[in-house]
């Protein structure tokens, strides 16, 4: 559908090409039992998980600062399941969640397949609400870094998806335009709205579970990617 107009691809990072809730629920599973915290991982999961989406679209949208969406996702999950853990734990667990984060490596299926498949035609890049030095250690972990023309953070635009700013900046660094780029995502507000509100084509990975809507077609698996493009 896109071959003979894309030349570049923009994919997100988290929740679409690294498995951020599997890799996430190894560092819990790390960290909590080296810190001697005795809640059931996966009580605490079920909470968690629900309440960082909740806080990082807080974060995104600007109404937090990266040290509260640290601290308060866990303290709110604690408090939820009725668990007392102190502060000081929290904090400790906050930083070794982000020290332990990216040791872990999975992405999910058909990711390098994929990135195989369209690296000989397209320049590939990413945009990413992470943070930098995360997201870098991330990608080279994984050992997908150099599939990458440009890398482009939150934190280097000084937005987040989906303001404009962040695509404007990947668009610039990639020099295409619009016309010939498509942005792959999982977020339907940050990824795909961010993205056909700049004129870039889009591709919904919904592993969400969101509605079907209007802006783009949605795949489920990676290797859908190959009917596209």
């Amino acid at each position: 559908m896109f071959r003979n107009i894309v030349t570049d691809v923009f994919f997100d990072l988290d929740h679409t090409l690294w498995d951020f809730e599997r890799n996430s629920a190894l560092t819990f599973d790390r960290i909590l039992q080296a810190n001697r915290v005795g809640v059931d991982l996966n009580d605490f999961l079920k909470v968690y998980i629900p309440l960082n989406l909740e806080f990082w679209k807080l974060y995104r949208d600007g109404k937090i600062i990266k040290e509260d969406l640290r601290y308060q996702r866990l303290k709110r999950t604690f408090d939820s399941l009725g668990f007392t853990v102190s502060d000081e734990t929290i904090h400790v667990l906050s930083e070794q969640y982000i020290e332990h984060l990216s040791s872990f490596t999975h992405l999910f299926p058909n990711t390098v397949e994929v990135l195989d498949y369209l690296k000989p035609n397209y320049k590939l890049h990413i945009i990413t609400n992470g943070f930098q030095e995360i997201q870098e250690k991330k990608l080279k972990n994984s050992n997908i870094h150099s599939y990458f023309d440009q890398i482009i953070d939150s934190e280097m635009a000084g937005v987040k998806k989906p303001n404009p700013i962040i695509y404007q900046l990947a668009l610039q660094k990639a020099r295409v335009t619009p016309e010939k780029s498509i942005m792959i995502g999982d977020s339907l507000e940050a990824d795909i709205m961010g993205a056909r509100a700049m004129g870039l084509h889009a591709l919904h990975f919904n592993v969400h579970n969101d509605e079907k809507h209007n802006y783009c077609d949605m795949i489920h698996d990676l290797n859908e990617i190959k009917s596209y493009l």
